[in-house]
Parts: C-alpha cells; structure tokens; sequence
C-alpha cells in the first residue's frame, strides 16, 4: 500500500482554479449583505442554494459540518419514486417521484445516477401474493411511463441467474421494476459545486452561535469557524433554516417559546462485501407497508433499513446492536446466509429522517416537505426525500416568492422562467469518459486500471479529467490510496482543492469510498491528513 510519507515530491502547491481559503471566503461572506443565507449543508439546504442563485440572488451556505455530513450522506443511495406508496394509493405521488427521478438520472446527472433492476421476491405465507405484486409493479412502470421497462413477474430460477444469493426456499414467483441508484454524498457535491458555479458562497466547518435580529426580524447570523475557532457573521434579507435533524433548535433561537415541529425516524443499513456478484437488487416485503433492500453498491452490497422514532440529540445517532441484528434478520427473509456473514461488514451507518410532527408508526408517516414562517421572519424547511430534491429547492422558492411583503421577489426571476433541468457539473456519459480514461487517461504516467477509470467516470463525470491532469503532472498522485479500493491520491488532492474537503473523514468517507470500504486505515488517514495540511 502507497502512503504520502512514502510518496516523494508530491507537490504541495494546490492546483489551478483552486477554491478560495477559509479566510478569504469569511471575509467575502462577512464583507456582504446576501438575499438569502441558507444555513445547512444538506440536499435540501444546497438544492435550495442551487435553485436561488440561478435566479438571481445573492446566496450564502453554511453548514456546521460538512456538506452532506449527517442525514443526506446516509440514505439508501436510491432515486425511486417509491413501490411503497401504492399501497396508500398516493399515485400522484408516484407519478411524481418517477418523473423527479428520472429527470435527475437521465438528464440532470446520468455521470452520477446508474438503473438498477429490483426483485421482489414472493414468498410462501408472504405478506403479499405475486399476482398482487405482478399487478403492483405493472402500475408502478406505467406510472414512469415505462420509462424502464414493464413491470413484470419471472421464475426463481431465472432470478437466481442474476442475484446468487437469492434465498429460493418457498419462494413462489419474483416481480421486477425499474428504479435507480447513486452516491448521495456525491452527487450532494456536485450540487454544492453547482450553486457555487452559479454564483453562490459557501462554507463547511462553520457553526451558527446566534442569530441576528433588526427590528425583530431575523437578518443574520453569528458563526464560528469550526477549523480555527474564528468568529464572524453573515447579514441576509432572508435566513432560511434548513437544518434537518436540528431544525427545531435554530427555531429555539429565533423563538425560545416555538413549538416542536418534527418527529425523527431512525434509519440504519450495513455494508457488506460481496461474496459473488449480483445484477439486480431485492426489495423484500417484511410486513404490509416495509420492505427491506438488498442493493449491490460501489461494488458491495448495501442493507437496510430500519425505521424508528428517534428521540435523542442527532449528533447522537448511530447503529446499534439491535439495529445490525435486525437488519440482518429481515434480510435473511431473500438473502442466503453466507451472504450475511458479520465478518462481510465492513461499515454501518445511520441517518435520521425529518418527518412531519404528530402521532402514528414513523413508518406509515408521509416524507413531505414541510416549510414555516417563525416569528422573526426565518424560513425553516424540512423533510422530503433525496429523489425530490430539484423539486423541494424550487418548492422553496416559490415560497419565497410568495412571502407578505415580497421581500425577495423583484430581486429573483421566477422559477417559472427558469430551465427546468439545470445539469449538474461534469455531465457526460460514463462509459465514454471511462473509455477515454482507458485509452489515454495514464498519459503521459502508467496506464490506467480499468476499476479506477470507471469509478472516476461514476464519481466525477467528466471532470474526471481534472483529476487525472494532476495525476499526470505527479505520477505519485495516480498510485492507488489503497490497494483493494479503486481510488487514487489524486482524489484527495482535488478535493482539497477543489470540494472543500477539511478533515480526513470528509475525505475518507464522503468524497471516497475508503471508509464505507472499511478501508480507512490510520496510515491512511495520516497521510490525507498531511496532505490536507499542505494546502492550506
């Protein structure tokens, strides 16, 4: 294994196009009064950021830990538009999803979002029969206008071909349907770089210590950069609240007195190895209204989730005990057991979702996006799912627009007028970025491996070439990080430079897949560490 302090001259000075420095990018956001400041660095928070700057504003980000650190990071990686609605009959709702995904996989980012073929298997004594699922899965690939098929049932045996591990006793028939996948901490990023690219100012690591207040309105807030323990402020027209998890606690600080507006369920998934390879994935009902997935990812295999109500402080969440033992035993429902071996984990993760105050099974709860006004003025906003997430920024700014007194609206141009599907950084096809990878991506340095070309194609689009020119100008940087993982050094330089990449787990865990590899190991995060360090 390659490591820094056994690679010479890997230059330390960052690359052309480099991101402004932390001081710099508080004195900009210090200097300035901004439209609107959006505080939280999740999907919803950088999604709505995207959406304002492309209409105009002056829009400021900041998060108190990395962009896509806490809920948006630990999803199930799906865009879907959600085979478990039909049984409410939200088949709006579907239709929506469907369309949500499919204009974010097919083009907003096709670099970042892949098909994925889903199995559900029917079992004997199952919760559902399979001409139910059969019919299930046809409406389901109508409702996308059989954008990926028709929804269909096939034999075991025929399942069995594509995923080895399938569990066959007792199994009656499997449907198939068509949804998509990707690497939320990714494509979170690339949004990020959208935003910026469409004029917005953004920074990680920066906690909110207060908010500002003029005449009793919110018009600000007091930060803390959590790198240096630097303070300053941001001034806004409009503050919007898009926390998450801790959407309640900034509204504690506009209104000590305001009411809790959200519940959170807990959802935890384990990463396993692959003992063989699959081609499809499975969707395995467990009761009425839960199914649990199965889902080959980033060369592995990803399980989960689980559902609960949360109660304890977000910083807290984590898997637990009962939660690895219960999402192995419901995967156990479809999954042979070799497959679910302990020693195959090699990470495990949670996240909490954001859902509507009031009572009832988390499980049954709507993931609607819910917007309010507070008392000072500040908009919070939470809830929803990643698949929506062009939807909820635009959601929010019709809100804005609409707000009494329309503080925003002369300054912004109507989402209306706006194009509908803004592509993200990097766009390209990923097979032909990865054939030129192969074909001329180690020039003038050692040939380029065909795992490390693919990742790079599926990761960064065709900005995969700017990591690669590193490479090239440093061979050092195109060894790999280490040996069973495809990434390469060069990848830490970029996101050094170039994603406002801080510490070695925003590396190690949101902008590689070292980490979720079971990878990350201290010689390596030493060195990401040093070589963060040289940059700054």
């Amino acid at each position: 294994m390659t490591t820094l302090q056994s690679v010479p001259a890997l230059g330390t000075h960052p690359a052309s196009g480099s991101l402004p420095s932390r001081a710099e990018t508080r004195e900009q956001l210090s200097k300035a009064t901004y439209d609107l400041l959006v505080i939280g660095g999740g999907i919803l928070g950088i999604s709505t950021a995207w959406h304002a700057a492309q209409s105009g504003l002056r829009v400021a980000l900041v998060d108190a830990g990395d962009f896509a650190g806490a809920t948006s990071s630990a999803s199930s990686k799906l865009l879907h538009g959600g085979l478990r609605y039909l049984q409410t009959g939200a088949v709006k709702l579907v239709a929506e999803n469907h369309f949500e995904r499919r204009a974010v996989s097919r083009q907003v980012a096709p670099h970042l979002a892949n098909p994925l073929t889903f199995y559900l298997p029917v079992y004997k004594g199952g919760p559902h029969g399979a001409a139910k699922l059969g019919a299930g899965v046809f409406a389901y690939s109508a409702l996308s206008a059989f954008g990926d098929g028709v929804g269909h049932v096939i034999s075991p045996a025929r399942a069995q071909r594509d995923v080895p591990e399938l569990r066959t006793d007792n199994l009656k028939a499997v449907a198939v349907y068509g949804d998509d996948q990707m690497n939320d901490a990714r494509m979170a990023l690339m949004t990020v770089r959208a935003a910026v690219d469409a004029g917005a100012v953004v920074l990680n690591h920066a906690a909110v210590t207060g908010l500002r207040f003029t005449k009793g309105r919110v018009t600000g807030a007091d930060l803390e950069d959590r790198q240096d323990g630097t303070e300053f402020g941001v001034n806004a027209r409009l503050v919007l609240n898009a926390t998450g998890p801790w959407v309640d606690h900034l509204r504690k600080l506009e209104d000590p007195n305001s009411a809790p507006s959200i519940r959170l369920s807990k959802g935890a998934h384990l990463v396993l190895k692959r003992t063989r390879p699959w081609k499809a994935a499975l969707a395995t009902p467990i009761d009425k209204y839960r199914i649990t997935f199965a889902l080959p990812w980033e060369d592995m295999l990803l399980l989960g989730t689980t559902d609960e109500e949360y109660e304890g402080d977000p910083a807290d969440v984590a898997v637990t005990e009962k939660d690895t033992a219960q999402i192995l035993d419901e995967a156990a429902f479809s999954v042979r057991d070799q497959q679910l071996s302990r020693d195959l984990i090699t990470y495990s993760f949670a996240g909490l979702r954001v859902l509507p105050g009031g009572p009832g099974n988390t499980s049954k709860a709507k993931r609607e996006t819910v917007v309010t006004e507070g008392r000072g003025g500040m908009l919070s906003v939470a809830g929803g799912k990643w698949t929506t997430f062009r939807h909820i920024g635009r959601t929010v700014m019709n809100k804005l627009a609409e707000l009494p007194g329309h503080p925003l609206a002369e300054d912004m141009e109507p989402m209306a007028r706006l194009p509908k599907k803004v592509p993200l950084p990097g766009i390209a096809n990923p097979n032909a970025v990865a054939h030129r990878l192969l074909v001329d991506g180690g020039t003038p340095g050692p040939r380029m491996s065909a795992d490390t070309a693919r990742h790079l194609a599926t990761h960064y689009g065709s900005l995969s070439f700017d990591v690669v020119r590193m490479a090239n100008e440093n061979p050092a940087l195109a060894e790999r990080i280490h040996p069973d993982a495809p990434e390469i050094w060069a990848q830490v330089a970029y996101a050094r430079d170039r994603e406002w990449a801080e510490t070695a787990d925003d590396v190690l865990r949101r902008r590689t897949t070292l980490t979720i590899r079971g990878l990350a190991t201290d010689d390596i995060r030493s060195s990401v560490e040093d070589m963060l360090a040289e940059g700054r």
